[in-house]
């Protein structure tokens, strides 16, 4: 059985945390954690288990017992598929990763995948890719692109708003379910999987294909999912050529930090620590801009939108 499996593999555990799922939707975190261990005595080694544990036993108030479920799970699941190290982190049990693993981000949004576009546009008011265009259009007007690199390309959100105005259009992404979706959309010349995360030798964007390739470099509500962004320039900085755009958005950290980790496991990043990798990667911001980028939980998420130039 992997360590990582979502079903315990067992069908009296299985039911038991059934049971313990309708215990926590009914408000019942108590109830849903104690009925969550007895599973567990039976399938000690179900990580998926013990993350959901943790999940009940923080609800319920018992800071300590989740923190502990989670350790069980990352130890079973070293990976971390389910983010347990981050979660850690934001229970104070942890240090902030200065990235997430790789594997939780490629799952999350594997699984996302089939319903990203209803329920982010629809459901959360996600709004990214349009003013990224639109910022685009106010800052150079017209101006057609030869080759556009989308990074972190989801289904094609972006990719839908910036395929009239360039003649070859690329997109990378971490999960092989979002590139398949935005497959489906024929917009892109060429689709392939990219890790950010990676410094750019390993990232999954050169090898065969040309350094210096792109006038333009989207990341359109990517680097949410990244802490420190270092790769990231490096990466764009890379495949920029002389006088290119860098195009991205990051939600907003209200300068308090470089970045921070939010209850949502996505990262917030400062407007001084962006313009200081600017700095540090010889690319100058040309606008900035403040805006309202989706919604969380009913309440409104500050963005801010950036463009940059690669000097000629």
């Amino acid at each position: 059985m992997a360590a990582n499996q979502l079903s315990s593999g067992d069908l009296i555990t299985d039911r038991r945390a059934d049971y313990a799922k309708m215990l926590a939707e009914s408000g019942d975190h108590q109830g849903a954690a104690e009925l969550m261990a007895q599973a567990l005595e039976l399938v000690p080694n179900w990580a998926a288990g013990w993350f959901r544990l943790a999940d009940y036993e923080e609800k319920s108030g018992r800071k300590e017992a989740a923190v502990a479920a989670l350790r069980n799970a990352l130890r079973l699941n070293p990976e971390d598929i389910f983010g347990a190290s981050l979660k850690l982190a934001l229970l104070g049990a942890a240090d902030t990763p200065e990235q997430p693993p790789s594997t939780y981000v490629e799952r999350l949004f594997d699984d996302y995948a089939e319903r990203f576009d209803q329920a982010l546009v629809e459901k959360l008011g996600y709004s990214v890719p349009e003013k990224l265009a639109a910022l685009i259009e106010r800052a150079i007007g017209g101006q057609k692109f030869r080759h556009v690199t989308d990074l972190g390309c989801g289904t094609g959100l972006f990719g839908e708003r910036i395929r009239s105005r360039t003649a070859f259009l690329e997109g990378f992404d971490l999960s092989a379910n979002m590139l398949a979706k935005a497959e489906g959309k024929a917009l892109y010349d060429w689709l392939g999987q990219a890790d950010l995360s990676l410094q750019p030798d390993s990232c999954g964007l050169f090898g065969e294909l040309a350094e210096r390739r792109a006038d333009l470099v989207s990341a359109a509500d990517v680097l949410m999912y990244l802490g420190n962004l270092e790769s990231a320039f490096a990466i764009a900085e890379r495949l920029l050529k002389p006088d290119g755009l860098f195009a991205f958005s990051v939600e907003d950290a209200a300068d308090e930090r470089d970045f921070l980790l939010r209850p949502s496991l996505r990262y917030a990043h400062s407007e001084a620590y962006v313009a200081s990798l600017c700095a540090d990667f010889r690319l100058e911001m040309i606008a900035v801009e403040r805006r309202v980028i989706r919604m969380d939980a009913g309440l409104p998420i500050a963005g801010i939108l950036f463009l940059a130039r690669k000097p000629a």
